[in-house]
C-alpha cells in the first residue's frame, strides 16, 4: 500500500524541488551570479533525472540522483556560509559567485523587500562601466534572502533523501494496488505509466 504513496510523495517533492530551482535560476540570472548559475542548471538536469528514475522505476538514476542531493546539499551550506561570511569568507573581497568577471552582486540586493536605492554620483572606486549604489530601508537583507533559499534547498534535499530511503519498485503483482490507491489525476497519470512500463 506504501508503494505509490512513496513514489508519490518523491514525485511532489521533486517537483517542488524543480520549482524552487527554477525560480532560484530566474533571479541568478538577474544579478549575473555565474556559480550558482551553473550549479543550478546542473541540479535542474539531476532533478528531472530523478523524476524520471522515480516514475520509471530506474534504481541507476535514482542512485545517481542521491549522491547529486549530497553535492547539492554541500554546495548550498557553502552559499549559507558564503552570505553569513563564516569563517575567512567575504562578500567584499571575494566574488566567487560571478567567478570574479564582474562587481555584480545578488540580485536582491537591489531589488529586496522594501529596498531604497540611491545611486552615488562621482565615485571613485567604481570602474567607468558601473555605478556605486546605496540601499537602505530593506524589510530583510539579501544576505537573508539568499541564505533562506539555500536552506530551503537543503531542506528539500533531506527530505528527498529520507523518501528515496522508504522507496522501492514495486512488481507486476503490485500494479493494480498502485492504481487504486493513487488519490489524484496526477498521480494516475504517473501510476499508469508505471503500467505501460511493465513488461507483459
Amino acid at each position: 500500500m506504501g508503494n505509490c504513496d512513496g513514489r508519490c510523495t518523491l514525485v511532489a517533492i521533486c517537483s517542488l524541488q524543480l520549482m524552487a530551482a527554477l525560480q532560484r535560476q530566474v533571479f541568478d540570472f538577474l544579478g549575473y551570479q555565474w556559480a550558482p548559475i551553473l550549479a543550478n542548471f546542473l541540479h535542474i538536469m539531476a532533478v528531472i533525472l530523478g523524476i524520471f528514475g522515480t516514475v520509471q522505476f530506474r534504481s541507476r538514476y535514482l542512485i545517481l540522483y542521491a549522491v547529486w542531493l549530497v553535492l547539492w546539499v554541500g554546495w548550498n551550506s557553502f552559499i549559507i556560509c558564503f552570505y553569513l561570511e563564516v569563517g575567512h569568507l567575504s562578500q567584499d573581497r571575494d566574488f566567487l559567485m560571478n567567478f570574479n568577471t564582474s562587481l555584480h552582486r545578488s540580485w536582491w540586493m537591489e531589488h529586496g523587500p522594501g529596498c531604497l536605492v540611491t545611486p552615488v554620483l562621482d565615485s571613485r572606486i567604481a570602474p567607468d562601466d558601473h555605478h556605486v549604489i546605496t540601499v537602505s530601508g530593506c524589510l530583510l537583507d539579501y544576505q537573508y534572502i539568499e541564505v533562506l533559499s539555500s536552506a530551503l534547498q537543503v531542506l528539500l534535499a533531506v527530505s528527498i533523501s529520507l523518501s528515496l530511503s522508504h522507496t522501492h519498485t514495486p512488481t507486476h503483482h503490485d500494479t493494480n494496488l498502485i492504481l487504486s490507491i493513487c488519490p489524484s489525476a496526477l498521480w494516475h497519470c504517473v501510476c499508469l505509466l508505471h503500467e505501460q512500463s511493465l513488461p507483459g
